[in-house]
């Protein structure tokens, strides 16, 4: 159903009060909208920059139905909503991504046969519920292979690597929660599409960003990826392939493998989708014409989406625990932007902000 466009002064609820939110509330802000944030942790970082915000469980009916009344379209910044909660907001407001693209990308199985039925190929992938499941699910993915909690998983948690049947016992009891188990891709390297669609199926892709993690969190994602012509072209055409299936309305990272045969070959295998803005853009705050964060509100509202020219060449660097205490010497840099999340204790392994720099094309 077409819908007019938000008007500057309207109001967006944002499900989840971490740094995705509060960049998203701070593009909101400058197109002149309202942001209210309801998050069950009283310290969330997005709660500084909106307008208003409520602290409450994602679960609670009646928080959920007073945040319906004042707003008028209702967003999240992580994929882990309760089903039930994006069923009774879409209900009373329209919500984007819909609840349909959020069971998908929630759930690892559901997500991987979702593209595979949409002809995208991924890594060999079976559902494992008990130890009686895994020497089926061995047979298909072969050893050794990545045994990921189905849900709630980020950042290295919630896996294990498995090379032998009586370790992917002790790792599914010691994840204690259904799984799926997943074929080792022999990669080259990460690379990511942020795709914006807008609510009349508009689509469009930021240039395709190369990621490298350390600790199995991502440390910097740098544009332009050093992959084939060929493959970048690929990577876009997949993006928009998967949020057209999907019928998506707002910005989705899809994480892809580039596999090189002995020939040198390029090929891509789809590993992850996130439907929400997406840490391995945020080099476009500085690095695009319009940022990911812009581009989520101006797609959610039903304004026209902004250019995903980028800047120059660009690299984001995240800070993580207490990298972020460099702030004086990351400020002293000329060519660094420093964007900091607001987060009251520095933890190890915790995103604390990122830093992009941007340099001119030769």
């Amino acid at each position: 159903m077409k819908r007019d466009p938000l008007p500057p002064g309207s109001t967006i609820g944002i499900l989840g009060g971490g740094q995705l939110g509060r960049m998203v509330a701070l593009a909101a802000a400058r197109l002149g909208f309202h942001c209210h944030v309801l998050c069950p942790d009283p310290a969330s970082p997005a709660f500084e920059v909106a307008a208003a915000h409520t602290v409450a469980a994602y679960e609670d009916a009646d928080a959920l139905a007073a945040l319906a009344a004042a707003v008028d379209v209702v967003t999240y910044e992580f994929e882990n909503v309760p089903a039930e909660t994006a069923h009774l907001l879409s209900a009373a407001r329209p919500l984007f991504p819909d609840a349909r693209a959020l069971a998908i990308t929630q759930d690892r199985v559901a997500e991987k046969a979702f593209l595979v039925e949409a002809g995208v190929a991924v890594a060999p992938f079976a559902a494992v519920d008990t130890a009686a499941d895994l020497g089926a699910a061995i047979a298909v993915t072969g050893l050794p292979a990545i045994l990921k909690t189905r849900r709630f998983g980020y950042d290295g948690k919630g896996q294990a690597k498995v090379a032998t049947r009586d370790a992917a016992v002790a790792a599914l009891d010691r994840l204690a929660a259904p799984c799926i188990l997943e074929g080792l891709v022999p990669f080259a390297l990460e690379v990511s599409a942020i795709v914006v669609r807008g609510q009349d199926g508009g689509t469009a892709v930021y240039e395709i960003g190369e990621n490298r993690h350390e600790n199995h969190i991502l440390a910097t994602t740098t544009i332009p990826a050093a992959v084939d012509p060929a493959t970048l072209a690929a990577a876009r055409a997949l993006g928009c392939r998967i949020a057209h299936a999907l019928g998506y309305v707002g910005v989705l990272g899809v994480e892809m493998f580039v596999v090189r045969g002995p020939d040198g070959a390029e090929s891509l295998l789809v590993n992850e989708l996130a439907p929400r803005v997406h840490n391995s853009g945020h080099w476009t705050e500085d690095g695009a014409i319009t940022s990911q964060f812009e581009n989520h509100v101006r797609a959610i509202a039903g304004w026209p989406l902004g250019s995903v020219e980028s800047l120059g060449r660009a690299e984001m660097r995240n800070l993580i625990g207490d990298e972020a205490a460099d702030w004086h010497a990351i400020v002293s840099d000329p060519a660094a932007r420093l964007h900091l999340y607001g987060k009251a204790e520095a933890r190890p392994g915790r995103k604390m902000g990122h830093v992009n720099r941007v340099w001119p094309r030769p």
